[in-house]
């Protein structure tokens, strides 16, 4: 590096001039300092300080959205209403409120709406529809199952799939038509897994199918499957022991005959007892010719 002393004073006068030209006004320094390796170490000294300091997070607000356009807003679609919250409540408690529900309704509509509405029952939330009776109720004949299958959930009807194709063919065997009379089911949601509902569930369900056959009056009941002849005729025996025998079911101030036989699933599962099923069918249709 060659130093101010080495310069003749020509030389220096010439190095001032070209300072000047270059809009250097002031010589601050009589050595030259290494300005990056001061910074280099500056900053190297401050660094343990700042790691011992307690960081803050790094708040940024959110990007602002231009509003949108009146034509924008016009086509937007509707903003979709809020999913109902089903609220869970003590078992005495959904009880209660289904049978307020249930005796409000002065109608099988009513009903049907009312069922749909209500959130009471755990069973709903695992449940694609609701589903609900179908059929013709001034026929006088009501045919109930114990709660819809994994078909009957997704097409929202009862009765449908193979177990439904199958009951059409016991009806047609004596001479019923099932779009003549009404079909329903005892629990009106398909418990998960198709398990059997539980003590408490059962009678969370039990105001609505009453008032259901209290409101649709049959003259005739003909009941499927253990799960509903227990229901409806009490005990623990099993469908072998309850089929086939006429029992008054009582519905509110009236009572209506009922005779049970196996369901059409347990009849795809032991097509043996086929049989014993006709003979039910047999004994339900001379009973309607007594009407």
């Amino acid at each position: 590096m060659i130093s101010a002393q080495d310069l003749s004073p020509a030389e220096l006068a010439a190095l001032l001039h070209f300072h000047a030209d270059a809009g250097v006004d002031w010589l601050l320094e009589d050595e030259p300092l290494d300005r990056f390796a001061e910074f280099a170490a500056g900053r190297q000294a401050r660094a343990p300080q700042r790691s011992s300091e307690p960081q803050q997070p790094e708040i940024r607000s959110a990007p602002q959205q231009a509003a949108p356009s009146p034509r924008q807003a016009a086509r937007a679609p509707a903003a979709a209403p809020p999913a109902p919250v089903n609220v869970a409540l003590p078992d005495d408690q959904a009880i209660a409120s289904a049978r307020f529900a249930a005796e409000s309704a002065r109608s099988l509509l009513e009903l049907k709406t009312a069922l749909e509405s209500f959130n009471g029952c755990n069973l709903k939330n695992s449940a694609r529809n609701t589903v609900f009776a179908e059929g013709n109720p001034s026929s006088g004949i009501m045919i109930v199952g114990p709660m819809p299958d994994a078909d009957d959930d997704r097409e929202g009807l009862p009765f449908t799939g193979k177990t439904g194709l199958l009951l059409d063919r016991m009806l047609a065997a004596i001479g019923l038509d099932r779009g003549k009379l009404m079909l329903t089911n005892v629990v009106p949601w398909r418990p998960p897994g198709n398990r059997s509902p539980s003590g408490p569930e059962m009678e969370i369900c039990r105001p609505f199918i009453e008032r259901q056959i209290a409101l649709a009056e049959p003259k005739v009941l003909l009941l499927l499957g253990n799960f509903t002849a227990r229901f409806f005729f009490g005990g623990s025996g099993t469908i072998h022991t309850m089929r086939g025998q006429w029992r008054d079911v009582a519905v509110g101030p009236s009572t209506a005959p009922a005779i049970a036989t196996l369901h059409p699933q347990e009849l795809l599962n032991a097509p043996a007892s086929k049989s014993l099923a006709w003979n039910d069918l047999l004994a339900f249709q001379a009973r309607l010719r007594d009407l």
